[in-house]
Order: C-alpha cells, then sequence, then structure tokens
C-alpha cells in the first residue's frame, strides 16, 4: 500500500503558526494562504536531494557501523597481547559492551548540547565541523591500524575507546542536525536519512566479508576497510555542501521568518494575524506579517516534549532492545558446526548472521516506511508493538552464545535459529525505530520541527546508552 507524505498534523497548541511547508506531491492545497509561485516547492530534480539525504544518512553511522562489524580486526589486536596476556580473555569477552558504553553515553550529552545550540549555531557550521571531526578521528584509527600494539594493547585500547567516544559525539550532533534540518522537508526526506542509516550498516557488513575474503591478512583487510569509511566521509563532506546550493532544498532551508516575510512582501501580510516565537509567547505580528526574530534563542523543550512523548518512548525503547541484543550478544553467537573447522562456521558465520543479516533486515524495515506507514503518530498499537520485542532477548540468550555458563542450557541448536532471530530483530528495528522518528517534527508547529529532530535523536541515544549498559549485565549473567 503506497502512501503519500503525512499532511501537516493538528497540534491543538498555543506554538501553532500557519503551516508553510506544501509538499510538492501534494499540490491540491485546500485555499492557498499565499500565491502559488510561494508556497510550491521547486521539483526535486532527478530525486538529486533524496539521494544526498540517503549518503548522509549513510555517513551518519557509518563510523559506529566500521567498529562495530570489525570484530575480527579487535580480537587480533587484543588477542595478540605481550604485555598482559594472562587478561586478555577479559578484553575478547566484553571489548564490543565496552564499544557500546563508549559510543552512546557520551552521545547523550552531546545531543543535550545540539539541543541548546539549535538557534545559537547554524546547522550548518555543526554538520561540517562534527563530519571534519569524525574524518579526523577515523584517519586516526586507520593509522593504527599498521602500528604494532602488542606492547601496549590496554593503552591501545584506551585510545580506541577514546576515539570510539569522540567519533560518536560528533556523529550524534552531525545526525541530530541533519535530522533537524531534513523535518523541514516532506516526509520522504526523512525516510530517506533514516534508511540511508540503515544501508550505512549493510554496507559495512558486505565491505567486511569483501575484505576478509580477499586481503592476505586481518591487518590489510582491516587497512582497506577503514579506508573505504575515510573515503566516504570525504563524500558526505562534498554532498553537504552541495545541499544548499540546489532550489528544491534551498526553498526547504530557509528560516520560517524568511518565508514569512516573502509570503507577507506578495500579499500586504494579510494572510496571517497572529504567530507563535519559538519562545512560547503569543502576539501578533509585526509590521511586515512576519514574527519576532527567534535568532540565538532556546527552543521551548515542554511543547515539543507533550507531542512527541509517546514516539519518544517508541524510539527509546525499540533500540534500547536492539542494543542490548545486537552486536554484544548476536556477535558472540557461534556456529554449532564450528569444530568442523571450515571457513563458514569460523570465519563467515558472525560476519555473515549477525552483521549482514541483521543490516540488510534493518534497511529493509526503513525502506518500507516509505510506502507503508502504520500503525499511525496517535496509534496505541505502535508503542504495544514496541513493547512485544522484549520477547526477542530470551531467544538470543537460548541460542549457542559463547563462552556461557555450563548450567546455561542452548535450547536452539540449529544454527538457521539465530539467522531467523537476527532478521526479526533487525526488521521490527528499521520498521518500528523509523515511524516515530519521521513521525516527530511532523506533530509539532513547523517552527519547532527543527528542534523536534534533536529531541526525537536524542530519545533514540538516550535508547542506545541505556541498552548499552544493560547489555554488560545481560553478557555477564549468561
Amino acid at each position: 500500500m503506497e502512501t503519500q507524505d503525512l499532511p501537516e498534523l493538528s497540534t491543538n497548541s498555543m506554538y501553532e503558526a500557519p503551516s508553510l511547508q506544501v509538499e510538492e506531491e501534494e499540490p491540491l492545497i485546500t485555499k492557498p494562504l499565499v500565491r502559488s509561485h510561494f508556497h510550491q516547492a521547486p521539483p526535486d530534480t532527478y530525486n538529486g536531494v533524496y539521494v544526498i539525504f540517503f549518503f548522509l544518512g549513510i555517513g551518519s553511522l557509518l563510523p559506529w557501523n566500521f567498529f562495530n562489524t570489525a570484530k575480527h580486526y579487535w580480537l587480533y589486536k587484543l588477542n595478540n597481547a605481550k604485555d598482559r596476556p594472562h587478561r586478555q580473555d577479559d578484553l575478547s569477552s566484553y571489548f564490543e559492551s565496552y564499544l557500546s558504553i563508549a559510543s552512546t553515553v557520551p552521545s547523550v550529552l552531546c545531543l543535550v548540547m545540539n539541543y541548546f545550540l539549535v538557534n545559537k549555531i547554524s546547522a550548518k557550521v555543526r554538520v561540517l565541523t562534527s563530519l571534519s571531526v569524525m574524518l579526523i578521528v577515523f584517519c586516526v584509527t586507520t593509522v593504527l591500524v599498521k602500528v604494532d600494539t602488542s606492547l601496549w594493547t590496554y593503552e591501545f585500547f584506551g585510545l580506541t575507546l577514546a576515539c570510539v567516544v569522540i567519533i560518536n559525539g560528533a556523529s550524534n550532533v552531525f545526525v541530530g542536525s541533519v535530522f533537524g534540518e531534513v523535518g523541514r522537508f516532506p516526509m520522504r526526506n526523512a525516510q530517506a536519512l533514516i534508511s540511508g542509516q540503515a544501508m550505512g550498516g549493510t554496507l559495512s557488513a558486505v565491505a567486511s566479508v569483501v575484505d576478509l575474503a580477499a586481503a592476505g591478512s586481518i591487518s590489510d583487510s582491516a587497512l582497506a576497510y577503514f579506508l573505504t569509511a575515510d573515503v566516504f566521509l570525504v563524500i558526505c563532506i562534498v554532498i553537504y555542501l552541495l545541499l544548499s546550493r540546489i532550489p528544491y532544498s534551498s526553498y526547504y532551508l530557509k528560516s520560517l521568518n524568511e518565508r514569512i516575510q516573502h509570503a507577507g512582501g506578495e500579499n500586504n501580510g494579510s494572510f496571517i494575524n497572529d504567530t507563535s516565537s519559538l519562545n512560547g509567547s503569543v502576539g501578533p505580528a509585526s509590521g511586515g506579517g512576519s514574527p519576532p526574530s527567534n535568532i540565538d534563542t532556546i527552543p521551548p523543550l515542554k511543547p515539543i516534549l507533550i507531542k512527541t512523548k509517546v514516539l519518544g518512548f517508541s524510539v527509546f525503547y525499540t533500540f534500547f532492545i536492539s542494543i542490548i541484543v545486537f552486536p554484544s550478544i548476536s556477535s558472540n553467537i557461534e556456529s554449532v558446526s564450528k569444530d568442523s573447522g571450515s571457513a563458514w562456521t569460523n570465519m563467515y558465520f558472525v560476519p555473515l548472521t549477525s552483521f549482514l543479516l541483521y543490516n540488510f533486515a534493518d534497511w529493509t524495515g526503513r525502506q518500507i516506511t516509505a510506502w507503508i506507514q502504520i500503525p499511525g503518530p496517535k496509534s496505541n498499537l505502535l508503542p504495544i508493538l514496541v513493547l512485544l520485542r522484549t520477547l526477542l532477548l530470551p531467544l538470543f540468550v537460548f541460542c549457542n552464545y559463547q563462552p556461557r555458563n555450563p548450567s546455561h542450557t542452548v535450547v536452539f541448536d540449529q544454527d538457521f535459529y539465530p539467522a531467523v532471530f537476527i532478521c526479526v530483530l533487525g526488521f521490527t528495528n528499521g520498521y518500528l525505530g523509523t515511524l516515530p522518528m519521521i513521525y516527530g517534527p511532523k506533530v509539532v508547529p513547523k517552527e519547532l520541527s527543527e528542534p523536534a529532530g534533536v529531541v526525537m535523536s536524542f530519545f533514540l541515544t538516550l535508547g542506545l546508552a541505556a541498552g548499552s549498559a544493560f547489555s554488560v549485565v545481560v553478557v555477564h549473567l549468561i
């Protein structure tokens, strides 16, 4: 069932301003407020902006995906320790949980900072700065591939965690800023961004498998792998610089004040009598039909939270459950035929079943939201479906997770069980995680769409942070 982009949803809020964002896919608008050449956006020629947001989505989670998927490289580095070999197992068993915590907990603080910077530093500066920081830190990670770290393994691991903290903090500023910007666009562009995030995971998983098969050593494989991420981050910087030069995106990226002033000039200011500023005050529009200036103000949080609380919980809990399982549990589920010594059961089982299947299923779930958007933003079914995903946790625990407590029985003792479970986990994460993310900026007034996008990103990251901390507990209990 194919759906159109959601129309503006009624908010009944004292902050509500007349809707100025008219989607090009819906030309039949009842009683236009302004002249047609203002409120009809230029066409997205060749879907260029859609493709740009898709690529930015890939780049937004690329560092985390590449750190996450390179399990063979991290095991190679950590198991090659000559300084404290008796403690190798500690790092090997729990390093993924440590990576998850290092990547998500600081990100919450970065998103809080990003919210307060929404009206103080332009989105363009925040995006380009965060991309540049990610590129620099990832280059350091790439250089370390060919450095012998066997005599300072724990120091290397600490440096790696520091890189993860910095790179994911920058990544979340980038994600929050781009989500805020895409909130001004028709919903299909938000879907492109979110779908691109899942495709980034799929590409990283494919690249990992290809590098393992083609490279002569694990270090050569990791070098090619991380260089791929470096190049893609450069591409993201270039295409983001092109975004504001495209008429279609330039139209939507204009500030609300600019568009109201434009419309007021064409209609003698008659189409708007009353609007709300970002600080929550209500009053008549000033002279030319433009609202009070909102520059350097902090967006009001309360009306955003009121409108997005259920959607925010849905995002939070979806990613909370997902990060508990993936990758700290799923990547440690071994083939029940590992003793056979085949390449499939030893080298390719985890990259294919844990990483590739999850990311491809996640991308599929996100992509389907382009055509099917059920349940709706106000449906009680959405949080119910999200809560039902809790049932997936015991399914993974009773697969062939290793190492495990000998008293804990392996119930699902066939390789196809974890493959099916990871597909269900990935698909539901993609579908149920995407719907509230694209609904969030649409259930608030237009002038709050950008900060609402940042708030939804905050819920997502908070879910990842809480889930990564809880995954450490679960791993120790198995």
